[in-house]
């Protein structure tokens, strides 16, 4: 079981993000670009927002919200820019999509979609550096239709660097210490039973599932990945 997608919000690269650390922000400007025709090439609808030099991080979109069913989530951060991108996303989800936006009313909450994992079946939400059991409650309220567990995430990374969708009812996870113990807290808590695909790198298992396509990183980034073969279930 998968939700059907049928849009994605990128943000464009700006160069103000290169205050944060040394890249090469054209080449980041030639990945998105691609990144964004692939999207269109399997069908999505690509809402491309234009890059703000006020919030640089806004190009990381998934951060700001929580959409299933219709219904966007909007996140919670503690850093003021951050809230100001989750409060520009609530106004562009309203414009663009035209669907119900919820703000999270408790002032204690902390909520960053990439804590949020939604496995078509019931939600997982990291407890991590950037989320709290405030904003999974916030998860639970917003989506009371869905099972909403918990769980505890170590270390400065999101749930979802650690653990994806690799197609329905399959979790992608690494091999890594770090990622095969929120696995087992996931096992041990889920309402639902995986199958799991387990690839050698940790940055492999954050990929994403499309209507039937995986979109995941390059040969040169993760290469054991693809000398295990990174496609082995079937769906």
């Amino acid at each position: 079981m998968s939700p059907k997608y049928t849009h994605a919000i990128v943000a464009r690269i700006s160069d103000a993000l290169l205050e944060n650390g040394e890249f090469d922000v054209q080449l980041a400007k030639q990945q998105h670009e691609q990144y964004c025709t692939l999207l269109r090439s399997i069908g999505l609808d690509v809402i491309e927002l234009p890059p703000d030099d006020q919030l640089p991080e806004g190009v990381f979109v998934e951060n700001s919200a929580v959409i299933c069913n219709g219904v966007a989530l909007i996140g919670r951060s503690e850093h003021a820019k951050r809230r100001r991108e989750a409060e520009s996303m609530g106004i562009i989800l309203k414009k663009e999509l035209d669907i119900p936006v919820i703000e999270i009313e408790d002032p204690h909450a902390l909520l960053d979609g990439g804590d949020v994992l939604f496995t078509g079946r019931e939600f997982f939400i990291g407890i991590s550096g950037f989320t709290n059991e405030e904003g999974a409650r916030a998860v639970a309220m917003a989506y009371p239709e869905y099972p909403v567990t918990p769980i505890r995430v170590n270390g400065s990374k999101r749930l979802k660097y650690y653990v994806t969708m690799a197609g329905p009812d399959v979790l992608c996870v690494s091999s890594s210490p770090t990622c095969q113990e929120i696995v087992k807290r996931m096992e041990r808590e889920a309402s639902f039973t995986y199958q799991k695909l387990t690839l050698p790198e940790e940055s492999a298992a954050n990929m994403l599932y499309i209507n039937g396509t995986i979109v995941h990183r390059s040969p040169t980034e993760i290469p054991k990945a693809y000398k295990v073969s990174i496609i082995v279930i079937p769906f």
